[in-house]
C-alpha cells in the first residue's frame, strides 16, 4: 500500500472518529438537534432495553480493550500496515459507538430532575467541563498520535516517530487518568437523569474501571519502576490528599 493512500486513509479515519465523538456529546447530553440520544429512540419493554443496552456497552468495551492490548497489536500489524494500526483501531471504536447510537433503547422513567435554575446551570457546566477535560487530556498526551494521524504523517515522510520520555503534564500531575475522569463527569452530570441514562453512565463507568486495570498493567510492564512510582504518588481518578 502506498504511503499516500495510507495518509489518506489515516486522515479519513481521524475525521470519522471526530464526527462520531461530537455525536457522542449530543447523544449523552440528549441534545435536541440529533435524531437518536440516550433518552430518544425506539420504544421497547424495559427488560429488552436493559439486556440490549448492556450488550451494546459490553461489545464496545470488548473491542476497545482487546484491540488496545500489545499482543493483539503485534498480530494485527501482520495484516495491516503498522502505520495504520491506530487508525483501524479508531475506526473500529467509532463503528461500535455508531451501532450503540442506532440500537440503544431508552428507558425514560426519571431517576432525578433538577428544576432549580442554579442547579441546572451547575450540572450543564460540569457536563461541558467533563468533555473539555477529555479533549484537553488527549492534547496533553499527544492528541494526533493517540488517534493515528502522527503515524500516517510520519510514514508518509518516511521518518520514525521520535521516542518520548514519560511525562505528567498539567492534569496528569493530579490524577493518572484525567481523560477517563472527564468521561465520568460528563456522563453523570445531567439535570434530568433517566434510568436509561443512568444505565449508560453506570455501565460505561464500570467499563472504565476495568479498562484502567488492563491499561495500567501494560504501562507498568512498558515503563517499569517509573510508572509504579507514579501510581504510588498520584491518584487514579481522584487526587491523593497526601
Amino acid at each position: 500500500m502506498s504511503r499516500s493512500i495510507i495518509l489518506l486513509l489515516g486522515t479519513a479515519a481521524y475525521v470519522f472518529f471526530f464526527l462520531t465523538f461530537l455525536y457522542l456529546i449530543a447523544f449523552v447530553g440528549d441534545l435536541p438537534f440529533v435524531p437518536l440520544t440516550v433518552d430518544n429512540g425506539p420504544d421497547a419493554p424495559v427488560g429488552m432495553a436493559l439486556a440490549i443496552d448492556l450488550l451494546l456497552v459490553a461489545l464496545f468495551g470488548v473491542q476497545h480493550s482487546v484491540m488496545a492490548r500489545p499482543g493483539f497489536k503485534a498480530m494485527w500489524t501482520k495484516i495491516v500496515p503498522p502505520a495504520l494500526e491506530r487508525s483501524v483501531y479508531v475506526v473500529a471504536a467509532s463503528l461500535m459507538l455508531i451501532l450503540l447510537y442506532i440500537w440503544w433503547l431508552p428507558i425514560t422513567a426519571t431517576l432525578w430532575t433538577v428544576e432549580a435554575p442554579a442547579g441546572r446551570i451547575v450540572l450543564w457546566a460540569l457536563f461541558g467541563l467533563g468533555w473539555g477535560m477529555v479533549l484537553l487530556s488527549t492534547f496533553l498526551i499527544s492528541h494526533f498520535e493517540l488517534f493515528g494521524l502522527t503515524q500516517v504523517w510520519m510514514n508518509w515522510r518516511q521518518r520514525e516517530i521520535p521516542s518520548k520520555n514519560f511525562v505528567t503534564p498539567f492534569l496528569y500531575k493530579f490524577v493518572r487518568h484525567p481523560l477517563y475522569l472527564g468521561f465520568i463527569i460528563a456522563m453523570w452530570a445531567s439535570p434530568v437523569m433517566t434510568y436509561g441514562h443512568a444505565l449508560f453512565a453506570a455501565a460505561m463507568t464500570a467499563y472504565i474501571l476495568i479498562a484502567i486495570r488492563f491499561e495500567e498493567r501494560d504501562l507498568t510492564a512498558h515503563l517499569g519502576h517509573e510508572y509504579a512510582e507514579y501510581r504510588q504518588r498520584v491518584g487514579m481518578l481522584t487526587p491523593k490528599l497526601r
